[in-house]
């Protein structure tokens, strides 16, 4: 186990790092820049600032900028000509700004935002506590109802109770939550004025949030869980429970449930990494201070250092998340075995 888990880490180093390069080079692609956008008096300087007058990588072309008065870089012709691919000496290596961002990283940084004087750990750290816990709060709902649900359906194979209880799980998996989050907003908070429509101030404030969050994954937890319901309570260890006179609770909470709930572990780490990751629009909706609605802004405003720490917090938990979910999965079923 021990091996395993240390091949998985250095495994995720590389996946990171490639997705730290593919997203450098996607948000390069992006027309006009932070500085353009933000600082317009200080433009030349927050170019310097931030390296943008240099290549993104060793291997490049010049990019195709607009020209801008008093920056010498942009005012030379050949800059506005996508020429024939160049490749840096190695010894000017370091001085690409995906070289330069990468020991940043390397330094336990992930930069400063462009658009404002905070660093990206300051603005991260104080929007994550926000999404994390709506994203607690949403997996929670998600599994007080998606579970019983499942069981219940699953117990009652082709029953009235077990059609109803599918359809309501296919409606939930069906409606997204940018039109759910407007209508639970159009109830409870206007017509009924339980809730506050937008804003985070207390603890009430996230409710509505994690109902349009969770709901969509309680349908489909509830759909897994029947679906394992149905494989196992056919097993043979199921038939000799039943036929050494357990009671069906027995057979059901102590032998079948565990062998149930497998699908379901193995899609709470995806799950809970997608209601962390996916909380960019019912964040938006609701107006909170969560790390979605900064990830928007800061794509909005050519902010990259903010969108690359954003993307690698979203990378890192996802991997992090898988790993601890394939440990669970030895946990609760000793037939798995990560051992050379």
């Amino acid at each position: 186990m021990t091996r395993f888990i240390i091949r998985r880490l250095l495994s995720s180093v590389v996946v990171i790092l490639t997705i730290v390069t593919l997203s450098l080079w996607i948000t390069r692609q992006a027309p006009s820049n932070p500085c353009l956008q933000e600082r317009e008096a200080n433009a030349c300087a927050c170019i310097k600032e931030h390296a943008l007058d240099r290549p993104v990588f060793p291997v490049h072309s010049p990019p195709p900028l607009t020209p801008l008065e008093g920056c010498q870089y942009w005012e030379s012709s050949g800059a506005l000509v996508l020429g024939p691919l160049e490749v840096l000496p190695v010894s000017e290596w370091n001085e690409t700004q995906y070289f330069i961002y990468v020991a940043t990283l390397l330094q336990g940084s992930l930069g400063g935002s462009m658009v404002t004087d905070r660093t990206v750990m300051e603005t991260l750290g104080a929007a994550l506590p926000y999404t994390v816990q709506l994203g607690i709060q949403a997996l929670l709902i998600a599994l007080l109802i998606g579970v019983p649900a499942g069981l219940f359906a699953g117990l009652r194979q082709n029953t009235m109770p077990d059609y109803s209880v599918m359809t309501v799980a296919m409606i939930g998996v069906s409606i997204p939550n940018f039109v759910l989050g407007p209508l639970l907003i159009m109830l409870f908070s206007l017509k009924l004025g339980w809730f506050t429509a937008v804003g985070w101030e207390s603890w009430a404030d996230s409710v509505l949030p994690s109902i349009t969050l969770g709901l969509f994954y309680a349908a489909y937890i509830a759909r897994l869980t029947r679906g394992g319901m149905l494989e196992v309570i056919r097993k043979d260890y199921i038939r000799t429970a039943r036929a050494k006179g357990l009671s069906e609770q027995l057979v059901v909470f102590r032998h079948a449930l565990k062998g149930a709930l497998l699908p379901v572990v193995s899609y709470l780490g995806p799950a809970f990494a997608a209601l962390l990751t996916g909380s960019v629009v019912v964040e938006e909706i609701f107006n909170l201070p969560g790390v979605g609605t900064h990830f928007v802004r800061s794509a909005l405003n050519r902010d990259y250092n903010l969108v690359l720490g954003t993307i690698i917090l979203y990378s890192s938990l996802l991997v992090v998340l898988n790993l601890v979910v394939d440990i669970l999965y030895t946990v609760l079923d000793p037939r798995v075995s990560y051992d050379d």
